[in-house]
């Protein structure tokens, strides 16, 4: 009986360090699918300013083209 008992218990402890490692897991490939999509946002933003930027410079050169 006493044998049977620690082998249960020795089973639920197994089991909840799968669920603990499991749950890492999860938690671990959420956070890179939030560093990739915050890459992403990075990366959209920084083509964004880099248009902005060359829109004004061929502004400023219009500009200057047309006042000579």
């Amino acid at each position: 009986m006493r044998i049977a008992l620690i082998l249960m218990s020795l089973a639920g402890l197994a089991a909840c360090s799968v669920e603990t490692a499991g749950t890492a897991a999860t938690a671990a490939a959420m956070k890179k699918q939030e560093i990739e999509q915050g890459r992403a946002a990075m990366e959209k933003v920084q083509r964004d300013l880099d248009a902005a930027n060359q829109q004004v410079a061929q502004r400023a050169a219009q500009a200057e083209e047309a006042t000579k």
